[in-house]
């Protein structure tokens, strides 16, 4: 079959399951399937979002299903959910493992949303587009799993990160049961990695042993209550703090009276 009509082929494949999957997305919306579209709403925390996608809670407002990004994407990364998917009907998604998203300099699946669920201006720098300040997901390290941690030579992640030694770095450590080789452990830095999933889609492993997940997931949360000292910007948020005293029956003495007031307990 000549590629032109291969190409074509695929292309009305694609569109015809567009059809059907947004016809199902319509269908949800009446009757006794409704019930069913809230449940797979809110059974959904680990979702993957195209490039630019706005918080989750306000994509779910926002997104129209159109599935005009899911067209756009040239690669075929992003899907469309359907019933029995258990992700909310209709809304665009990726699994790294099986296409991760190739990072398109142009990001073709952003400008064609109409409704702004795919937020242009969250991956645009300087007003031009820019896919490496794109947020889909963070990936995480399972060391228990990486075989890099168990002394074996891989850095297929690394090899495979389109922002090369920046959003997954190699850190070398001696390796003691051995006394001549080294580890080659992948660190992956969140403030870089835009959760594309080359390193997933790249793991040598049976499971993945690095894999992406949204960042409010994978990132631990400090907090107002501690702030970085040797960070000009950050200490700023001391300026308008207010002290707070907790008095107890302790406090109210002396440190050196506390100290000593078990001390004739002792003799």
């Amino acid at each position: 079959m000549p590629d032109k009509m291969k190409n074509k082929t695929v292309s009305d494949r694609r569109k015809f399951i567009l059809r059907m999957a947004r016809g199902a997305g319509i269908t949800a919306l009446g009757g006794f399937v409704w019930s069913a579209y809230v449940d797979e709403v809110t059974a959904s925390p680990l979702l993957l979002r195209p490039p630019g996608a706005i918080k989750e809670e306000d994509f779910l407002k926002t997104c129209i299903k159109c599935g005009l990004c899911v067209e756009a994407c040239p690669y075929d990364t992003l899907l469309l959910a359907k019933p029995g998917d258990n992700k909310p009907l209709g809304t665009p998604y990726f699994i790294p493992r099986d296409i991760p998203c190739y990072m398109c300099p142009d990001i073709p699946c952003v400008p064609v949303c109409p409704t702004g669920a795919l937020d242009e201006s969250s991956v645009t720098t300087n007003g031009e587009l820019d896919i490496n300040v794109s947020e889909m997901g963070l990936a995480v390290i399972d060391d228990e799993s990486c075989i890099a941690f168990w002394g074996i030579q891989c850095d297929a992640c690394y090899r495979a990160c389109p922002l090369l030694g920046e959003a997954i770095s190699i850190v070398y450590e001696k390796n003691e049961r051995t006394g001549k080789h080294a580890f080659m452990k992948p660190v992956v830095h969140a403030d870089i990695c835009t959760g594309c999933g080359l390193c997933e889609k790249a793991c040598v492993t049976e499971k993945a042993a690095i894999f992406v997940l949204p960042k409010e997931v994978a990132m631990g949360k400090v907090g107002d209550f501690y702030i970085k000292g040797w960070d000009k910007e950050d200490e700023k948020r001391l300026e308008d703090a207010k002290e707070i005293k907790t008095v107890t029956e302790i406090s109210k003495k002396s440190a050196i009276d506390s100290l000593n007031s078990g001390l004739g307990d002792l003799y």
